[in-house]
């Protein structure tokens, strides 16, 4: 543990550095220096870039357990006592410092070791794989007994969410049964929304519930900030999988688009319609707006928290887009999905950025170059030709398995494998689902899916 102990100059009035205990580790207590909005700001000599205030809160008492959790970690202080400076500045960070976020928690030689070869983020740094890697959306679910077994001891969803023992076992478990090369954060979308104070619970065969946000006036119940309480448990989850991962695998962090997002707060469900959303974004542009700029601004604070614990990657799942006609995809998809990706990106540069917005179909292309991602999920009604020319050339893609065939096994998913590897396997390319694995598949049809992958080789 390191500490800063003097005093700083804010407005030109000396302000005492404030000790607050860690909500993970009350015997902890990090200095943090406590600044307003858009001022210089530091944790325990970590500096982060310019970000909302509300992301500071989040990660003030982050050198308090990243160290303990994660002792693998490179981060020390001489390697970052240099990075706090005046974020005063017009100019973003990042093109001020070559010392970034990402840089500050991996390290000098990043977590993973220089000689440890990760496929998957390989591929998404650019580069090509004579076998692709491979994972799968909902891996850690309820097809797994394992997963079973520890959703009934949290006794919730929620529970297990914000546990972070029993979430690091559930992201690892697939891991271990299967080999993936990519560990997705066991979390939820709706994390954003419970965290802003829309409380969020999961009825049993129901799905999730919120108090319906039916127009602008509801805004009014929402923080301008995340909980820190809330996500900090995230965070330590993200330190503990970190900590745990296998040294090949690729640790990849998420959040939910800000259109999907706002389908549930407004509905206060899901839908297969979207219908709440769509009317209250048409009878009330404005409004919706401002809904859509606070799941903006708390999505990229939420992403840069989880990739300052210790994520890889991460990935925007905007589940709903399909729904959307074309200008309004435009406008309540594909822009706020491109201000995350470049918020992220001025806050942690190099950390490679996933979107997935499910059933855009052919407006892939305008997603890729708006909002300019490092790799782009797509789903099983994708044109293949479309991909492979359009798209493929540009970013790496990730899908696109119908996760009806793997469901019903058999020489339907060995086709529909096959296919996808004919199809995308000569460029940068990730195999997955084109959508979350179905609780009744049987662990054998992913065993064949995974063999049959990994005996795949380019050319041969």
């Amino acid at each position: 543990m390191w500490t800063s102990t003097d005093k700083d100059t804010v407005g030109g009035r000396s302000q005492e550095v404030d000790v607050q205990p860690s909500p993970i580790h009350p015997q902890l207590a990090p200095r943090w220096r406590n600044y307003p909005r858009g001022g210089r700001a530091g944790c325990e000599g970590i500096s982060l870039g310019r970000v909302s205030a509300g992301f500071w809160s989040d990660v003030q008492w982050l050198g308090a357990w990243i160290v303990p959790l994660a002792p693998d970690l490179t981060v020390a202080p001489p390697a970052v006592d240099n990075l706090c400076m005046d974020w005063s500045s017009p100019n973003p960070p990042h093109k001020e410092s070559k010392k970034t976020l990402s840089q500050a928690v991996r390290g000098k030689e990043g977590m993973r070791g220089p000689d440890v070869h990760k496929p998957l983020l390989a591929v998404l740094e650019g580069h090509r794989s004579a076998s692709p890697p491979i994972w799968m959306m909902r891996q850690a679910g309820r097809y797994l007994p394992e997963y079973r077994a520890v959703r009934e001891k949290a006794g919730s969803f929620l529970n297990l969410c914000f546990n972070p023992e029993l979430a690091t076992e559930v992201t690892l478990q697939p891991l271990r049964r299967f080999g993936f090369d990519g560990a997705i954060l066991f979390s939820d979308i709706l994390v954003v929304p419970h965290a802003l104070g829309q409380a969020v619970r999961f009825e049993t065969g129901e799905g999730p519930r919120l108090d319906p946000l039916n127009d602008a006036s509801g805004l009014s119940r929402l923080s301008g900030e995340l909980d820190a309480a809330i996500v900090g448990k995230v965070y330590e989850a993200v330190a503990m999988i970190r900590s745990q991962l296998p040294p090949q695998a690729t640790l990849i962090g998420f959040c939910g688009a800000p259109w999907t997002v706002a389908t549930y707060m407004v509905a206060g469900r899901g839908g297969d319609d979207q219908v709440a959303a769509r009317l209250f974004a048409y009878r009330d542009p404005e409004g919706f707006t401002a809904l859509i700029d606070r799941i903006v601004d708390a999505s990229i604070n939420y992403l840069l928290g989880q990739i300052a614990a210790g994520v890889e990657a991460v990935q925007i799942f905007d589940t709903w887009a399909g729904v959307l006609p074309d200008e309004q995809f435009v406008r309540w998809s594909v822009e706020p999905i491109a201000r995350i990706v470049r918020g992220v990106r001025a806050g942690a540069p190099g950390i490679p950025v996933i979107v997935f917005p499910k059933g855009a179909g052919q407006r892939l292309s305008l997603m890729v170059r708006e909002a300019r991602p490092d790799a782009v999920g797509f789903d099983w009604t994708a044109g293949r030709d479309f991909i492979r020319e359009q798209v493929q050339p540009h970013v790496a893609v990730q899908g696109n398995i119908d996760p009806i065939a793997l469901l019903a096994g058999g020489e339907a998913l060995d086709r529909a494998v096959d296919t996808a590897l004919e199809s995308y396997g000569a460029g940068r390319y990730i195999f997955n689902l084109g959508h979350g694995i179905l609780p009744p598949t049987p662990i054998a049809h992913v065993e064949r899916m995974i063999a049959r992958v990994r005996s795949w080789r380019l050319g041969a």
